[in-house]
């Protein structure tokens, strides 16, 4: 009988999911189905509840629902714990799973498919809001050097750094002016949704560095600033989706798709 997942957000239309599971499906011989279910904005928690009822094993969660995902697993593992959100749901008899895979989804495109080891690197972390908390810790897990934080609104940075420094010595603030140099810059905000640049001095940048921005789908100021700036490297988050993607998958199948094919064949669709 056919396993049933979905994808929950609103919107959802542009949702690339679908089609990235049906492929690790294929590709593995999982017999599953995947959808793209939109809830209304007041009705997530009744969404889930209903695709538990129709014998759904579990679902990825999007915009804007990450939160409440949070707040409605029964069990949240570690990295769901810090970052206060859950992208993936599984469904086990009374117990309902949260985890956040997105960072896992970054540390594997940056060390297995741009072949970048963090292994000791100087990494800044561009943002403070839910998608540098979904990423702050699995880089760090990775054994970096030192992970740096930069943000519009200092004090977002720090609240960042605190909730990571009780576990992690090795993390701080990027304050201007700030001589340092990184060897990775991950820009974790949405400024790539309004054509603008973080604000970053170009100097942040070391030799050989690779610079990378979590939004996909365009060559955003932050990639055109890190070219012009002689990055080594510079990488959207095309990779990351499909990581992330991979990792849930794992989870809730305890098989690990292949994703190279996978990031090419969406990467030839654009």
């Amino acid at each position: 009988m056919t396993d049933k997942y979905a994808v929950i957000g609103n919107p959802i239309a542009h949702s690339k999911s679908p089609q990235i599971h049906a492929l690790f499906a294929r590709q593995t011989g999982q017999d599953i189905s995947y959808e793209a279910i939109l809830a209304p904005l007041d009705g997530f928690s009744h969404t889930v509840e209903q695709l538990r009822k129709s014998g759904f094993k579990g679902c990825s969660i999007t915009v804007p629902f990450k939160f409440e995902a949070s707040q409605l697993a029964t069990i949240l593992t570690e990295r769901a714990q810090s970052a206060r959100a859950v992208n993936t749901l599984k469904f086990d008899s009374d117990n309902i799973l949260g985890d956040n895979t997105d960072g896992a989804g970054l540390v594997r495109d940056i060390e297995n498919n741009l072949g970048f080891h963090l292994r000791n690197k100087r990494v800044l972390l561009v943002g403070a809001g839910g998608a540098a908390y979904g990423v702050a810790l699995p880089l760090l897990q990775a054994d970096i050097n030192q992970l740096t934080i930069s943000n519009r609104t200092i004090e977002k940075a720090v609240n960042l750094a605190v909730s990571l420094v009780k576990k992690y010595k090795n993390v701080d603030v990027f304050e201007s002016p700030d001589s340092r140099i990184f060897d990775l810059v991950v820009n974790a905000t949405s400024s790539g949704l309004r054509d603008e640049l973080p604000i970053l001095p170009p100097t942040v940048l070391a030799p050989g560095v690779l610079a990378y921005d979590m939004m996909y789908g365009r060559e955003t100021p932050f990639m055109r600033f890190a070219r012009q700036n002689g990055a080594a490297t510079v990488s959207d988050g095309l990779g990351m989706l499909v990581e992330q993607a991979a990792e849930s998958f794992f989870i809730w199948r305890g098989v690990r798709p292949e994703t190279a094919t996978v990031i090419a064949a969406l990467r030839k669709q654009r």
